[in-house]
């Protein structure tokens, strides 16, 4: 009889034991999936904007995005563009939008100004795991776009450091741009900025003025920290950039020079 009630109190003992293993587990589980990282942007006179990343959708983007903050690269660079009821844009180095972003600024050990470029992580590009769509107050990659049929795979794998936050759902881009986050607050920041006035060109032949994307006043990104809760999301994989101008040259050059 006390054999019965020993080895009763200890499969009870083990079964508490079990119980408590596999409810650390799924807690530890649950609180992954829920401590996505926190992007602090704070823009000079204009306030703060704290954006939610989803490494969940977009890995890749998010490695990079966050290893790029983390070493101090956004800070003092500007939201170069904005398109009213479109988008604002900023984290050029060069402040007008041709700007790269090189080895050295993803690894500061390493002596490389070599450029580098990530896949982009979306539905048109075969990364059907990406489902956030382009609403407003996401944040997604900038890219280039060269308008041929036959470089869309070049178009698609060429984001690197700059990025834009939706101001308007915007339907028919969803599944063309790696989405990674979505703003928590300060989407009157990102109001404020779009509204803000853009340069005029005027076209000297002709006398016509065209307004441009360009801010009169550029907003500078004071500093861009995240939160990461802990956890580690180490360095992206990076890809060569398209050198598109040699391209053009290689296809073109023969027929620009003989006229």
């Amino acid at each position: 009889m006390k054999n019965s009630k020993t080895w009763l109190i200890i499969a009870l003992i083990v079964l508490l034991v079990i119980g408590v293993i596999l409810g650390v587990g799924y807690f530890k589980k649950f609180t992954d999936n829920t401590q996505n990282p926190v992007v602090t942007i704070n823009v000079t006179d204009y306030g703060t904007i704290k954006v939610e990343l989803y490494p969940s959708l977009a890995p890749n983007t998010v490695a990079n995005f966050i290893k790029l903050a983390q070493n101090g690269y956004y800070n003092g660079l500007t939201f170069h563009r904005v398109v009213q009821d479109f988008m604002i844009q900023g984290g050029d180095k060069k402040g007008d939008g041709t700007g790269g972003v090189t080895l050295k600024d993803l690894y500061p050990d390493k002596d490389s100004e070599d450029e580098y470029c990530i896949k982009g992580e979306f539905v048109a590009n075969n990364f059907t795991q990406n489902t956030l769509k382009l609403d407003r107050g996401v944040i997604a990659m900038a890219r280039g776009d060269y308008q041929m049929a036959s470089l869309k795979e070049q178009s698609y794998n060429s984001a690197g450091s700059q990025f834009f936050i939706m101001v308007k759902n915007t339907p028919r881009i969803n599944g063309q741009y790696a989405a990674f986050g979505k703003v928590l607050e300060g989407m009157e920041v990102v109001d404020k900025i779009v509204a803000l006035e853009t340069e005029v060109e005027t076209n000297e032949e002709t006398g016509e003025t065209t307004q441009t994307d360009t801010p009169v006043n550029k907003p500078v990104i004071e500093s861009i920290t995240v939160e990461t809760f802990g956890k580690d999301y180490g360095y992206p994989e990076t890809l060569e950039p398209f050198d598109y101008m040699s391209y053009f040259m290689s296809m073109y050059g023969s027929n620009l020079t003989a006229e």
